[in-house]
């Protein structure tokens, strides 16, 4: 399945990329693009619902794009090849230089253009209105040495990430919502270890490859995707890959994680949203946590003040919908996986608490979001309050090694923060993925969100009006 690391090109404009002051790697001139050299064609859903075709290529030039009507363009460079030297911050020991033995191109999908085609392949379109939606996070195979933390890559129940794919794929979404910690491959295989044997790892772009545009090639292929960065994705760890393949953004040397003198500014993006209908009905608002601490913020932290005022921007795009959902990979609102049966324990994101208390003590959201999804835990959890707080739903059950349960049931009143208590709540533990529902025809206030397992078939299903949630297991 794995592509070998193809030889590497000069790539002229990737100085004009962003790309002084890393190690181009000269070897030789490889053809012009052809499909066969293509590592990975999709299409990524942006700020204010505008579309972005990316396309990575073993080629040393980008390929021509045809939109309807055969009008031909010639794809723009994002970022050339590229041999990046080690940044020396990362928490694995045996981290290694980041290759890049690829060129990302892009282009912009015109308004009112509904077909695509690049060297013969069909390109997803930006959807005309959103009615489906399959949500997942923390989807890479895990191998990291600080942990002793070996996933089996080889196996596909044991990483099921590519039969989550497949299965979702077949459902046909109109948009994918990845909601962060998509690269896991952070360390070699240990010798002898024939369930991740083989496996490329490091921060490059074979681990993308094998972690990522391989096994999500089905579901990559039928809609368009809207990436959440989670804490893989930091510039200590994934952050350049992030950069250079699915961030909404344009790229910048500034903004690309390959200096960590830059990294006060790469590791917090502005939030932003993308409508869910074209009458201001629904939204959803995407948040940069991949920074996030698991404690409390002093007030003079940095990171303090940069997701404060980030919570501020999140309450004016949140005026502008009736219903906003809020997508971070950290959750707020949550129980942990336990291992006592009966047990809870509060799980959310205690840096981001501290840090979205100071704008909003009670609630930590405004009034307007009503659902808040996450990732990072490695389960399945759904859970509405009886107090004015919204629903919170968690979908990290997607491919990464599941690390316990979480609780089955949890006691009404129970708190999840506190004065956040409990009056419904659902969870699985096992592998899976989600698909959220229009019910209505505004979708503006009622949504379905189902829970399948790795077969497809449906386990949980939560109906969704406003910020309330009532799930109950399927028929």
């Amino acid at each position: 399945m794995r592509h070998p690391l193809a030889v590497t090109v000069i790539v002229v404009a990737a100085v004009a990329a962003g790309l002084v002051g890393c190690a181009l790697v000269p070897d030789k001139v490889v053809p012009a693009a052809t499909a066969s050299m293509i590592d990975a064609l999709f299409t990524v859903h942006g700020k204010g619902g505008g579309s972005m075709v990316r396309v990575i290529t073993r080629s040393n030039q980008c390929p021509d794009i045809v939109w309807a009507g055969d009008q031909r363009q010639r794809m723009s460079v994002r970022v050339g090849a590229a041999l990046l030297p080690l940044r020396g911050d990362s928490g694995q020991r045996d981290s290694k230089p980041a290759h890049f033995d690829v060129l990302t191109c892009e282009a912009a999908w015109p308004t009112g253009v509904a077909i695509a085609k690049v060297e013969g392949r069909a390109v997803p379109a930006p959807p005309k209105e959103i009615r489906r939606i399959v949500l997942i996070a923390d989807t890479g195979c895990r191998m990291k040495a600080s942990e002793d933390a070996f996933q089996d890559c080889n196996n596909n129940t044991r990483w099921p990430f590519a039969e989550v794919a497949r299965q979702a794929a077949a459902l046909k979404p109109d948009l994918v919502v990845h909601i962060g910690d998509i690269h896991y491959r952070e360390s070699p295989c240990p010798a002898g270890n024939a369930g991740c044997a083989g496996s490329p790892w490091g921060y490059g772009a074979d681990t993308w490859r094998a972690d990522l545009f391989e096994p999500a090639a089905p579901l990559l292929a039928v809609a368009p995707w809207l990436f959440v960065r989670g804490n893989h994705e930091s510039c200590a760890r994934a952050g350049q890959g992030w950069f250079r393949f699915i961030d909404a953004n344009p790229f910048t040397s500034a903004r690309s994680c390959n200096s960590p003198a830059h990294d006060a500014d790469a590791d917090f993006s502005a939030p932003y949203t993308v409508a869910l209908d074209g009458n201001a009905g629904a939204q959803l608002i995407v948040f940069d946590s991949s920074k996030s601490s698991g404690k409390a913020y002093a007030t003079t932290d940095a990171a303090f003040g940069q997701y404060a005022a980030q919570m501020r921007n999140v309450a004016t795009l949140a005026g502008q919908a009736q219903h906003s959902f809020f997508l971070s990979h950290h959750p707020l609102l949550a129980f942990a996986p336990v291992n006592s049966v009966g047990a809870t324990q509060p799980g959310g994101s205690r840096g981001l608490q501290s840090a979205f208390a100071s704008v909003y003590p009670a609630r930590l959201f405004p009034d307007n979001v009503s659902v808040v999804m996450h990732g990072h835990m490695h389960v399945f959890e759904a859970m509405s309050f009886s107090t004015d707080h919204p629903a919170s739903m968690i979908f990290g059950n997607a491919g990464s090694a599941i690390e316990g349960h979480p609780p089955k049931a949890v006691a009404p009143g129970t708190e999840a923060y506190p004065g956040a208590r409990i009056d419904d709540f659902a969870s699985s533990p096992a592998y899976g993925f989600a698909v959220m529902d229009r019910v209505d025809a505004s979708g503006a206030a009622s949504w379905r969100v189902t829970e399948y397992d790795v077969t497809g078939r449906a386990q949980i299903v939560c109906e969704v009006r406003g910020a309330k949630s009532r799930c109950a297991p399927a028929l």
